[in-house]
């Protein structure tokens, strides 16, 4: 069935707003995907933040649509990476906590798994991406270019010095497909510079050919380093940080940097004629890491929590004509169903005989299906939850659960355990069946 709608139709609709109906079936779209690295919910000024100035994000929610209920799969970035990857969660894939560069260095998202990349590419997109993978230190084993992008430019760890490319355990982290090299800026002018570049290329060589562009930015994840800064890592020695002065200016900086490069990539799809067939999609990995000044807005918890703050992240998406514009959706929707929706979106065939956990909510729109009824589970270390319609169960190491209606009690503030016994011992039930079947045999590359 040809779709009229794509992704963030489909879950505006199921938000209960109204979008309005292309007039003809679009082309496959070109996708664009910018995720950021530790951006809370309340970082962006589109999100209810006062201090930080984000005008080209905002002017996609302005011109598309802004979620209010979208989740990482993960608290922290691997897991997240590793999800939005397959379409499954990071469980499956073993990918389960951060692949560090200090204990992980030969470890990886295992080739066997299925990537969007490799489905689009095999469905006639030319694929790249710009930015952080974290997914595999052994670029040659584990790297984008194994798992089916076609260009790469970037690094592999979970963060690097903005300006030196060195990774916080001292090596060099800076790669143009498989080979290291060092080049001169920051990296979040980098990985714009790549796009705008590569995108101005596909329409000289390949004008007639549909894309797939990930942009994952390192910032605003430390070190704290803004774009007026300069290098401090060293090769061969290890350090994480470096004393700011002023933390939430420097994030700030690093934020605000990130926008202007986003309105970088918008301005050459305009100016390249490509804007009205593409979809743009942007997000973050996890929550904010609130030392460092990010904000969660009206949440509790941050990165590595398992709180709202740590995974209740900014999401918007912006197709010109093919969206609403100024729409906000409500929709419950997480990472991993990017995957299965952006496939059928470019009509391609999901991998056979491979679970997918993200939901295609293609069919929702035609109406072939009524809208999904699941749960949804997030794991950090040895603390958990489930999420049932409004309803969420944190289960805390070591501590009793709690239990929180999300409808009225956003913050997670009023533990209503007591009182919901019957429905917390359901959602234990549930969480522990997931546990077997889903974690339970599993070689977890990392879990912390």
């Amino acid at each position: 069935m040809q779709r009229l709608f794509i992704l963030v139709a489909c879950l505006v609709c199921l938000g209960g707003h109204a979008v309005a109906k292309p007039q003809a079936a679009a082309p496959r779209p070109n996708i664009v995907l910018i995720m950021a690295d530790d951006l809370g919910y309340g970082d962006l000024s589109c999100y209810g933040s006062e201090t930080i100035n984000t005008p080209h994000i905002d002017a996609l929610a302005k011109n598309g649509i802004r979620f209010t209920d979208y989740h990482s799969n993960g608290a922290v970035c691997s897991p997240t990476r590793a999800a939005l990857m397959t379409g499954r969660y990071p469980q499956r894939t073993g990918v389960e906590g951060v692949i560090t560069a200090a204990r992980h260095r030969d470890v990886g998202l295992p080739l066997e798994e299925v990537t969007i990349a490799e489905v689009l590419r095999d469905a006639g997109y030319s694929t790249a991406m710009f930015g952080k993978w974290h997914l595999g230190y052994d670029i040659k084993k584990f790297g984008p270019l194994r798992q089916g992008f076609e260009t790469f430019e970037g690094f592999v760890s979970g963060n690097v010095d903005y300006f030196n490319k060195i990774d916080q355990e001292g090596h060099k982290d800076w790669y143009f497909g498989d080979e290291l090299k060092h080049v001169e800026g920051d990296v979040t002018d980098l990985i714009n510079d790549g796009a705008v570049d590569w995108i101005g290329e596909h329409v000289r060589e390949n004008k007639d050919q549909p894309f797939f562009l990930y942009l994952a930015h390192g910032a605003p994840h430390y070190p704290l380093q803004g774009p007026e800064d300069a290098g401090f890592r060293e090769v061969g020695k290890r350090v994480v940080h470096r004393p700011v002065e002023d933390n939430q200016a420097v994030y700030k900086a690093m934020i605000e940097s990130m926008d202007a490069g986003v309105g970088r990539v918008i301005a050459e799809l305009e100016q390249r004629g490509l804007a009205e067939n593409t979809l743009v999609i942007f997000c973050s990995d996890n929550g904010q890491a609130s030392k460092y000044g990010g904000s969660a807005g009206p949440l509790r918890g941050q990165k590595a929590t398992v709180y709202e703050g740590g995974h209740r992240v900014p999401m918007i998406a912006q197709w010109p004509g093919q969206i609403e514009a100024g729409i906000e959706s409500d929709l419950t929707a997480i990472g991993m169903d990017l995957f299965p929706t952006l496939i059928g979106l470019a009509g391609a065939d999901l991998p056979a005989g491979v679970t997918i956990d993200g939901v295609d909510l293609g069919p929702v729109v035609s109406g072939d299906q009524a809208a999904p009824e699941r749960k949804l589970h997030w794991v950090h270390g040895n603390n958990s939850a489930i999420r049932e319609g409004s309803w969420k169960l944190v289960m805390p190491s070591g501590q009793a659960p709690e239990l929180y209606n999300l409808a009225s009690d956003l913050g997670e503030n009023n533990n209503v355990a007591d009182q919901e016994i019957e429905r917390m011992t359901r959602m234990l039930a549930a969480h522990a069946r997931w546990e077997v079947t889903v974690r339970k045999g599993v070689d977890k590359v990392s879990r912390r």
